[in-house]
């Protein structure tokens, strides 16, 4: 397997997750960029279909870095292609010795798989990382409720975080039947003991009724646009303190 060495050509973007109990960034998502700021399919498109695991492995490794550079003090989500353990099976472990390398903790990582990605084998994908798990690094599930066995999904892996796709959040107010699918993807979160996180908030009506449901942890361009080299500050976290829990 080769790969244009030393893969130089992107750099990352940083976007705030806000925890609405404390105020505080809770973490930021690492979203891989050119070095102009192209977008992510941009610089995939430059690798063959064989160099993605090497590409996906480094990537992570380069975004510790930096965001360590950069001085992160809070947690950092990193994304992550699980057939990447099939090629390389240091492709966590490396990430994790970046991390102590840059006098990060384990518990400040977060790798994110798509829902769609852990569909074919969760249970295989679980055993393979329970170990790293078990060190204090965190698992979330993106792009929740975007495809079609997503609760399915959780009676054989359960993450630590469950990030609710955006089409879900978007205009959720004034929805009803968004309202109805989001509010079961809540209760089972609550039931299983995972945080739910809704991304992709765009407005102040949208998080309100998250908010109001219990979810405390939100990333969107309501929160914080990506910002290419930097830890951005989180918007507006005055205006979107939690309110109080609805009951439906």
């Amino acid at each position: 397997m080769t790969a244009p060495a030393p893969f130089k050509d992107f750099t990352f973007a940083f976007q705030p997750i806000l925890d609405t109990e404390s105020g505080s960034v809770f973490a930021y998502e690492a979203l891989i960029r050119g070095t102009a700021g192209e977008p992510a399919n941009a610089v995939f498109a430059r690798y063959r279909k064989d160099q993605l695991p090497l590409l996906d492995r480094e990537a992570r490794v380069q975004a510790v870095r930096l965001a360590a550079a950069l001085g992160l003090r809070c947690g950092l989500s990193l994304n992550f292609m699980p057939h990447t353990l099939d090629t390389l099976p240091n492709a966590i472990s490396s990430t994790l010795d970046a991390a102590a390398e840059c006098g990060l903790r384990p518990n400040q990582l977060i790798l994110e798989v798509t829902e769609g990605a852990l569909i074919e084998d969760p249970a295989r994908f679980a055993e393979q990382v329970n170990t790293y798990r078990a060190q204090g690094i965190r698992l979330a599930i993106d792009d929740f409720g975007a495809g079609y066995a997503g609760l399915n999904l959780l009676s054989e892996f359960q993450p630590d975080i469950v990030k609710l796709d955006m089409n879900l959040v978007r205009d959720v107010d004034s929805k009803g039947p968004r309202q109805a699918i989001a509010r079961a993807i809540i209760q089972v979160c609550d039931e299983l003991g995972l945080e739910a996180l809704a991304e992709g908030v765009e407005s102040e009506a949208e998080q309100r009724w998250f908010a109001r449901r219990g979810v405390r942890l939100f990333q969107g361009y309501l929160i914080g646009r990506p910002a290419l080299g930097e830890l951005p500050e989180p918007q507006n976290v005055l205006a979107l303190r939690k309110p109080r829990r609805a009951v439906g």
